[in-house]
């Protein structure tokens, strides 16, 4: 086993061994609090140009199987382990974490003191990190160590349909998880994935019944230049934003967008649902919340908080059907609380056809 280290912008550095590829990598760490679901959060775009910490202490014991990724490859810099299971156990199971970061292409460090490192990324917030054989932060330039543009590498670059007997919705990718995807089809649409930066027209020409914006990596105003397409679009059809596009959504109807000290990231963070009081248990992965200020009473209604720290986690347009929300709905992994989202947006499709709505269910 290779010695590597990472070591963050502060100065503080953290040993380890190296696993998967042993290539140096740099990036913005980040840490998820997840228990389980380890595949499908290493394959969630919305990972890219990061190196990603897991809170939890054993990772990896039931393997990597063929039914569970999000997304067609690891998109993340690196990974990050406490104890990384060599020998996992799981009748699925096809590779441990190990190989298949090797086979992947992707860096990882294992037996690191993970919790310490949270502790400094609460404390110090989101930075710049590096993993190499070398602990000395004194020989990196911090300036180049984090990636820029990562929607447009991760985003589909041509067209894909998905047949289906239901409402055609265009899925306007910034990084999609499949999981998305599947809870559409589930509900019987036909769904067309499109680039992240289609424009209006093109997707008048594909005449669909709704719209959804998914989630993606980065800072939401490095897209700024589709703000004036994303409104367009939003203005004429029923809408639905995720994540990155709750956030662009915002922004494009005048609203601003700040970072959060260390982001949210895992599968049980507590919404609350304004309308009704009702707290939801959501899976969420994000650096970048809508600034509650910013936001203009007679465009958007908070519909949803944050219960930990009172950021806003959704919105309703006040005279378009437009909803966003900050967490994920398809929510994979994680809790089912939150579906309901998903059957709202495809009866405010129906409602918008002037067709019944009596077989959609809550």
């Amino acid at each position: 086993m290779k010695k590597g280290y990472l070591v963050l912008e502060s100065g503080d550095s953290f040993p380890g061994y190296f696993v998967g590829t042993q290539a140096p990598v740099t990036g913005e760490v980040v840490f998820n609090t997840s228990m389980t679901g380890y595949q499908e959060i290493m394959t969630d775009p919305s990972y890219a140009g990061q190196i990603m910490v897991f809170c939890y202490p054993l990772i990896g014991n039931y393997g990597i199987n063929a039914e569970d990724s999000e997304h067609e490859k690891i998109e993340m810099q690196a990974a990050v382990f406490s104890n990384l299971c060599d020998l996992p156990s799981h009748f699925q199971s096809l590779a441990n974490v190990d190989k298949w970061l090797a086979e992947s292409g992707v860096t990882g460090l294992a037996g690191v003191d993970t919790r310490g490192i949270v502790q400094l990324i609460r404390k110090g917030g989101t930075m710049k990190a590096v993993i190499s054989d070398s602990p000395d932060p004194d020989a990196i330039d911090w300036q180049d160590s984090v990636a820029k543009g990562m929607v447009s590498r991760v985003s589909t670059k041509t067209m894909k349909v998905y047949e289906g007997t239901g409402a055609h919705i265009v899925l306007i990718d910034y990084g999609y998880k499949k999981s998305m995807l599947t809870a559409l089809l589930n509900q019987g649409c036909k769904v067309t994935v499109v680039p992240y930066n289609t424009s209006y027209d093109t997707i008048r020409a594909l005449k669909p019944d709704g719209v959804m914006l998914s989630n993606g990596p980065g800072d939401p105003m490095e897209l700024q230049t589709q703000f004036d397409e994303i409104k367009k679009i939003t203005s004429a059809y029923p809408t639905l934003g995720i994540c990155l596009g709750h956030q662009l959504i915002a922004l494009s109807y005048g609203a601003k967008t700040s970072k959060l000290l260390f982001g949210h990231r895992g599968a049980n963070h507590p919404v609350k649902e304004l309308g009704t009081g009702k707290v939801w248990i959501t899976s969420q992965n994000h650096s970048y919340v809508v600034e509650q200020a910013s936001i203009a009473s007679d465009v958007f209604q908070v519909t949803y908080k944050n219960v930990n720290d009172g950021s806003i986690e959704g919105l309703k347009h006040c005279k378009l059907p437009i909803e966003t929300v900050q967490f994920h709905p398809e929510a994979h992994p994680g809790p089912d609380d939150t579906h309901p989202v998903f059957n709202r947006f495809i009866r405010s499709i129906h409602q918008s056809k002037g067709e019944a709505t009596h077989a959609i269910t809550y």
